[in-house]
């Protein structure tokens, strides 16, 4: 018989994270301020770069927020009960990782009260006018999932909802990436293999996400972890990850491979300062190929191990968002292509991005206040599976 926990939320490790998250909120929520009422003179984005460090926080959050529930449809959508224990952290994950996300959307804006027009005005013909559905409708679903497994009459239904969602996850992840692959203007983006990159994406973002979330849950409420769930997890997380690079691989392959692209791949592959760092040490080897090694390759794979691998797919994934988002802008804009442009604005010139204090302090503190409900929500309702005397300690 399942049993489920929350935590009690009374030690002294669990009241200091909770102030340093609060107080990254309001950290947070004081850089939007000071960028609303200064403009953004006080950023590092410039009339071509528009999208900044706080986007990158907020597509972040949003893949994560969609791939952490894979882990319940992996039991109602495919089946496999083992991981119904886990279940329910998946959900509330998602949900929480989705709100810090929008968070963090709708205070780059500039005028957050704008976002009463988008909400009542929309141009369907705008991938962005579809999000505000995908976005707010996915939260609804997740929500009704979660009191299926809540409530013991309904579970029955857990497995038709479960479905529902899983295909509201697809269409959602399609959504965001399609949100830069529809860019024709940019050459770094229209692409319609954004979609499956970034479903994938969410994936190795969403599983990583959780495997820390469920550690440190379990580790600091003292109870016993079934390492053989988290071991496939891991397992899991591997190969997810060699699937994205598997998409990156091809993209870039079939980029070279058409003539008028190869300016854009050389700037993001090879002369693009900052940017072919970013991919090549951040996003491939240390959050591609040092995880998979761990993960995939080695005949165990330790609690450690498992933990560096998850904050090493993190940190790759959020330099692989930089490069896409930040670099794609960085690049001139092609206005007449097979034309050179003599002009003394910013189109035919390579744009410096250099992010500012508040643009960290906002992305920080929409990751924060994503935890900051997760944590909430662990202490309020019981998210977690109990096994007592089963499964081995933490180590």
């Amino acid at each position: 018989m399942m049993t489920f926990f929350s935590i009690r939320g009374r030690s002294i490790g669990y009241r200091l994270l909770l102030t340093i998250l609060v107080l990254l909120s309001i950290a947070g929520l004081a850089a939007a301020y000071y960028m609303e009422h200064e403009g953004h003179r006080v950023t590092g984005m410039t009339n071509q770069v528009i999208w900044g460090i706080p986007h990158i926080f907020a597509v972040f959050l949003i893949l994560a927020a969609s791939g952490a529930l894979h882990v319940a449809s992996i039991s109602s959508v495919f089946g496999k009960a083992d991981y119904k224990p886990m279940a329910r952290l998946s959900g509330l994950l998602a949900i929480t990782l989705l709100l810090g996300g929008l968070v963090v959307l709708v205070l780059d804006l500039g005028r957050p009260d704008r976002l009463i027009v988008a909400m009542t005005t929309f141009n369907f013909r705008s991938i962005f006018a579809w999000n505000i559905f995908l976005y707010t409708g996915f939260i609804a679903v997740v929500a009704v999932y979660l009191w299926m497994m809540f409530e013991s009459r309904m579970n029955r239904h857990s497995r038709i909802v479960g479905i529902f969602a899983f295909a509201w996850r697809l269409v959602l992840t399609t959504g965001t990436g399609l949100i830069f692959g529809v860019l024709v203007a940019r050459e770094a983006y229209s692409a319609a293999i954004m979609a499956p990159l970034f479903i994938l994406h969410s994936l190795s973002l969403g599983t990583a996400s959780f495997l820390l979330v469920l550690v440190v849950a379990f580790h600091g409420s003292g109870q016993v972890l079934d390492m053989v769930l988290v071991r496939k997890l891991s397992k899991l997380l591997g190969w997810f990850v060699l699937a994205v690079l598997a998409i990156v691989a091809v993209h870039h392959l079939s980029n070279v491979y058409v003539a008028r692209h190869h300016s854009i791949e050389r700037f993001i592959l090879l002369d693009g300062g900052v940017y072919p760092v970013l991919f090549w040490g951040v996003q491939i080897f240390f959050g591609s190929l040092v995880p998979v090694f761990l993960l995939l390759l080695r005949s165990r794979v330790t609690l450690r191990a498992l933990m560096v691998s998850a904050v090493l797919v993190a940190v790759g994934g959020l330099a692989q968002i930089y490069v896409i988002i930040i670099g794609g802008q960085a690049y001139p804009l092609s206005i007449f292509p097979g034309y050179d442009v003599e002009s003394g604005g910013f189109f035919h010139e390579v744009s410096t991005y250099l992010p500012s204090l508040p643009e960290f302090g906002l992305g920080f503190g929409g990751l924060a206040f994503a935890l900051l409900l997760t944590v909430f929500g662990l202490r309020v309702l019981p998210f977690l599976p109990a096994r007592r005397g089963r499964f081995p300690k933490v180590g």
